[in-house]
């Protein structure tokens, strides 16, 4: 598949739009941690639970998504349509308590929530499978939804196709 002119100057007007939008807000999002992840907590509660919820959709969800319905045909999605319950959940229910709370991570929640050798251990736990199993993983998955992208929709290479995401992220 070859991209025409106009196909290029579309992602490249999205990219630079995207660009322009971040310098704009980086000025504000740098004042302070608060400004940064939670815009200085003017955010509606039900906005940022539809943020948390948007979150877990990324690059590599529809392929996810391909894979069910060709491997186990329309019903495969009741995969991932399971999780509309608990997308809901977080938008109207998780969302506003955690607004409520005034933390800003899920470590300041423990803080809040548990004390003692119980949390410190949760707290450290984590930690380590957070930042060095499932975000590892998870950056895999979408590092090769990259390449098979790259690959497929722009005939590069898949070194070539990180290199340039990297560069433009």
């Amino acid at each position: 598949m070859q991209l025409a002119t106009l196909d290029w100057v579309i992602v490249a007007a999205y990219f630079l739009f995207v660009l322009i939008v971040g310098l704009i807000v980086s000025r504000k999002a740098g004042d302070n941690v608060s400004e940064f992840f939670l815009s200085g907590r003017n955010m509606p509660w039900w906005l940022l639970g539809v943020s948390m919820v948007a979150t877990t959709f990324s690059a590599d969800t529809p392929n996810l998504v391909t894979g069910l319905v060709r491997e186990k045909g329309v019903a495969g999605n009741w995969a991932w349509w399971a999780m509309l319950l608990t997308g809901m959940l977080t938008v109207f229910v998780y969302a506003k308590l955690w607004r409520r709370s005034m933390v800003l991570t899920d470590v300041e929640f423990y803080e809040l929530r548990y004390s003692g050798k119980a949390a410190a251990f949760l707290r450290g736990f984590r930690a380590l499978y957070l930042g060095l199993v499932f975000n590892v993983v998870v950056m895999g998955a979408v590092s090769l939804a990259a390449i098979k992208f790259g690959e497929i929709v722009l005939g590069l290479p898949g070194w070539l196709t990180l290199l340039i995401a990297g560069s433009i992220t």
